[in-house]
């Protein structure tokens, strides 16, 4: 029977625990030590989960904000590597162009022993052809005096032996395939008709003679001669590209000999025949320009390719001189080489393969000659190209500045170096092409100079960050699972504690140890239910006690259990116990009753302590009025499962005040 009661008075100290937690949650302050409701356990437990949140967001801002001053710290390093070797690239073709047109650089080249290997290498191969073309002309300019000593004959009055074979070798040192050659003489007016009868003599042979060396198959000879015009003409371009004759008084210069031989594109005529300075402006110019300064002179132009292609070029007019003594300075021009060199050739097999990825911007202006000599330069005939060079290719973009401006800082610069002849000669209005190349670098390029390595370094940042992060959480899981260990046994301790106190006397013990003193465990709680016994046994000190001098105190007796119990199995008397004391304890919590113990079939409550109260004698008998009732229905439920009889039983109570 006692170990029952026991049972009985724990579950009746769990009433006092709920009232305790009421108590306790209507805002009265809580020391330290003292009971702490779930609600607050759950408030801690959602601040930790913020915490971790927080802790989690900044490891994350951390991944991300190293990581990214990694990436950046490494392209950073890319780019100044690529700055520092794309100079190098860049100046390649800047340097051949500087070897070719005569210009100078301005731009502080670093890489001074690159360059200068390259500088030599192209040099040598430009001078070679410049070298081959002055010899070229002077070879001719000997064989024809050679040749009018023997024939009696004079200047314009030549055709050139094996033409087309001379033409090949010279056409080899240019290093490109469409060069056009074309050998043109100055006929004066007064030999005009004389010229018309030696050219109709001439072309045939060497037409023939072409045909043979190129292996030309599209004509005849003698369907070229019937496709030629047979005087000095020009095209009549408003009127449909008739041939016309030259009429202006003055000299002429025809084209004579050409390479490669072939119709003029777009027409069905031969361009033999047809006036070469009356052929474009640019020719004209750069042909005055050469007969005043008397040597070779570059311009620009526009080479036909189809009846709807055009590439830009250079125009280079090459003087021939009469007789073998180049270096006589009255020596008659008596004839000129005109030499059309498409860019895009030009850049072709400059840099080496891999090396891609070269913007070249070509802008040509023209200077312009005024009456008194002085230069102007002039916008009116300005032109603009851009290349791109890959490696031994090129391919020409289009008639615009096309680079991507965010490699401004990196260009190429040259530009013509301007006139160094006296242009006192020169006809009023003559332009001379002043030529500037800008070269940049493309996106293409920088890529070849990129490596992986910002990423790779990036992913070890993160790897290491990750890695560390998941160190953090197997810690804080650790952590965690421990405080939840500790923290359900301390629950427990503290349902138990709760269970035997009033809340006054748990927390008043809770005070007491607040130096660390070891809390009960859970056998030393359930020894004794007295509170004295238990807060000296706990604190080791004097125990708690306190004087309630209006305090109600109630007995509540079965009447008939000794002899019903007698007739029962120990499990029903625990049943009949258990149900009835557990209605108590609702009521008692309902009413704000103090349960004291339980002693065998008696219940003792009090009313009054551990909290005063004025109308204890009241609660105590609505208190005992309602056991008495709740017994009368607990009873009568549970005579089916228990027997008969127990209905019988009935409730006998006292109240003392």
């Amino acid at each position: 029977m006692r170990s029952a009661t026991s049972k009985n008075g724990s579950t009746g100290g769990g009433s006092e625990s709920r009232s305790g937690s009421e108590v306790s949650g209507n805002g009265s302050a809580a020391p330290r030590h003292v009971y702490i409701p779930p609600s607050v356990a759950k408030r801690e437990e959602a601040n930790v989960l913020r915490a971790r949140g927080l802790v989690a967001l900044i490891l994350l801002l951390a991944v991300v904000g190293v990581a990214t001053t990694t990436n950046l710290i490494i392209r950073q390093q890319e780019r100044s590597e690529f700055e520092t070797k794309v100079s190098a690239a860049l100046g390649i073709a800047s340097v051949r162009c500087y070897h070719f047109f005569d210009w100078d650089l301005t731009h502080n080249l670093q890489f001074a022993a690159y360059a200068t290997e390259i500088l030599t290498t192209s040099g040598s191969n430009i001078g070679q052809f410049n070298e081959a073309l002055d010899s070229f002309a002077s070879s001719i300019g000997a064989q024809a005096a050679i040749e009018h000593g023997l024939r009696n004959t004079s200047w314009p009055f030549y055709s050139l032996p094996q033409w087309s074979v001379q033409v090949q070798k010279l056409a080899q040192l240019t290093g490109v395939d469409e060069t056009l050659i074309a050998f043109a003489p100055i006929v004066q007016e007064d030999k005009r008709d004389e010229w018309n009868r030696f050219a109709a003599e001439q072309n045939p042979l060497w037409y023939k003679e072409s045909i043979e060396n190129e292996g030309y198959t599209k004509f005849t000879a003698q369907e070229l001669v019937n496709l030629t015009v047979p005087f000095t003409f020009y095209y009549d371009r408003g009127d449909g590209h008739q041939p016309l004759p030259v009429t202006r008084p003055g000299e002429v210069v025809p084209y004579f000999q050409t390479y490669p031989i072939g119709l003029h594109l777009g027409l069905n005529t031969m361009i033999t025949n047809m006036e070469a300075i009356l052929s474009s402006k640019q020719t004209e110019d750069v042909y005055h320009i050469t007969k005043v300064t008397r040597r070779r002179s570059v311009g620009f132009t526009r080479i036909v390719v189809d009846s709807e292609t055009s590439l830009p070029g250079s125009l280079i007019v090459q003087p021939i001189f009469n007789g073998p003594d180049t270096k006589a300075e009255d020596r008659e021009m008596v004839a000129v080489l005109l030499i059309q060199l498409p860019w895009l050739d030009y850049f072709e097999n400059v840099l080496n393969e891999g090396e891609d990825g070269i913007i070249v911007v070509i802008e040509i202006a023209c200077q312009s000659f005024l009456e008194d000599g002085t230069q102007n330069l002039t916008n009116s005939r300005r032109n603009i190209f851009t290349y791109q060079v890959n490696g031994p290719n090129a391919v020409l973009l289009g008639d615009a500045d096309l680079h991507d401006p965010a490699y401004d800082d990196l260009v190429v610069h040259t530009e013509s170096s301007g006139l160094r002849f006296d242009s006192s000669g020169i006809p009023e209005g003559t332009c001379f092409p002043m030529q500037t190349i800008n070269m940049y670098p493309s996106e293409e390029l920088e890529d070849s100079f990129r490596t992986n390595n910002d990423i790779i370094y990036t992913v070890v940042v993160i790897v290491i960050f990750v890695f560390t992060t998941l160190v953090f959480l197997l810690y804080d899981f650790s952590v965690g699972r421990r405080q939840r260990i500790v923290m359900e046994r301390i629950m427990k301790q503290d349902r138990i504690v709760a269970d035997v106190f009033p809340t006054s006397i748990r927390d008043r013990l809770y005070e007491n140890h607040a130096d660390g003193a070891a809390l009960p465990d859970d056998e030393a709680l359930v020894v004794d239910n007295s509170f004295v016994s238990m807060s000296s046994s706990i604190s080791g000190s004097a125990p708690l006690a306190e004087l309630f001098p209006s305090v109600t105190v109630v007995f509540a007796d079965l009447v008939g259990f000794t002899a019903w119990s007698s007739t029962r199995e120990p499990h029903h008397v625990f049943i009949l116990l258990e149900t009835i004391y557990g209605a108590f304890d609702k009521l008692a919590y309902r009413h704000g009753v103090f349960k004291v113990e339980t002693v065998g079939d008696c219940y003792v409550s009090a009313v009054g302590l551990p909290e005063p109260r004025e109308d204890h004698a009241v609660v105590a008998c609505r208190f005992a009025r309602d056991c008495i009732k709740k017994m009368k229905d607990a009873t009568l439920k549970l005579e089916v499962s228990l027997g008969p009889q127990t209905s019988d039983l009935e409730l006998r109570t006292g109240i003392h005040r």
